[in-house]
């Protein structure tokens, strides 16, 4: 049998048994994601698919890469990124598609015409289901990014202390890409809070070496070019000695050792300014 005859038998055989097809099809499916998905939504999405499979079936084609499959491959991607989102593993979302050769072998197996059919279609589900692991793990690493950017975000807080001071409580290794968070949340703070004095504190921070500090450095360039007096507050006598061995220059950026520190040094600041532009105005 030629492309041509074994699409045809597909089709005939596929729709003669549509409701029995798709009732095993969904009980397999069902029985391998252990309950986690409602029946109801599964019926739906895999009579979709089986209504697409259908359609590009009876277009002749046998190509999962062709244009007649395209409706099936989006709906396949679609059921992928949700099986990604559900929680469900590459394996469980391949297996979706896998299952309607389980459910079809009975059926295309009694003769060497049905076989041909049923190795061709067989061909087709696997290419199918490789579809559907690479949507899979492309979706997972979208969410996986997404959730690093939010974990770095929750990371990076900028808290304002007082008025006319915040501060930035930094926790852990200082990176680059954390260091353009802060950054960017220290100086839209400053613009949102209308301060005019901000505290790095790295009382968190395990090590400082000269990485860390040119993007301490890099934050309190950047803060001061805002117009804020920027202070690098919690220098522990070990993070001391490590910049003096590295002969680390910060230059005239002010340092405390502890927070508390840094913030009563910020608030004398605030007065005196104020008393200052108090005069000014007299």
């Amino acid at each position: 049998m030629n492309t041509e005859s074994n699409t045809r038998l597909l089709v005939d055989t596929l729709t003669a048994r549509r409701d029995d097809f798709l009732a095993q099809w969904a009980r397999t499916v069902g029985e391998d994601l252990r309950g986690r998905l409602s029946m109801a939504e599964l019926g739906r999405e895999l009579g979709e698919l089986y209504e697409a499979l259908l359609r590009a079936l009876s277009a002749g084609s046998l190509d999962s890469h062709g244009e007649e499959f395209g409706e099936t491959r989006s709906l396949l991607i679609e059921l992928s990124r949700n099986r990604a989102r559900q929680g469900f593993t590459p394996t469980d979302t391949a297996r979706s598609v896998f299952a309607l050769k389980e459910v079809l072998e009975p059926s295309l197996t009694g003769d060497a015409d049905s076989v041909r059919a049923y190795l061709q279609f067989s061909r087709l589900l696997d290419d199918l289901g490789l579809l559907t692991s690479e949507a899979y793990l492309r979706t997972r690493e979208e969410i996986i990014s997404s959730q690093a950017e939010q974990l770095l975000e929750l990371s990076t807080p900028v808290v304002k202390l007082w008025d006319g001071v915040v501060g930035v409580p930094l926790v852990g290794t200082l990176d680059s890409a954390r260091t353009q968070v802060v950054m960017e949340k220290l100086l839209q703070t400053l613009v949102d809070t209308d301060s005019t004095h901000a505290i790095i504190d790295i009382t968190g921070v395990p090590t400082v070496d000269t990485q860390v500090a040119q993007h301490l450095l890099k934050t309190v360039v950047a803060a001061r070019m805002m117009g804020a007096r920027c202070t690098i507050s919690g220098i522990r006598p070990q993070i001391a000695q490590t910049i003096v061995a590295l002969g680390i220059e910060f230059g005239d950026i002010p340092t405390n050792a502890s927070l508390s520190d840094a913030l009563r040094q910020a608030l004398k600041e605030v007065a005196l300014d104020a008393e200052d532009d108090v005069r000014g105005l007299l």
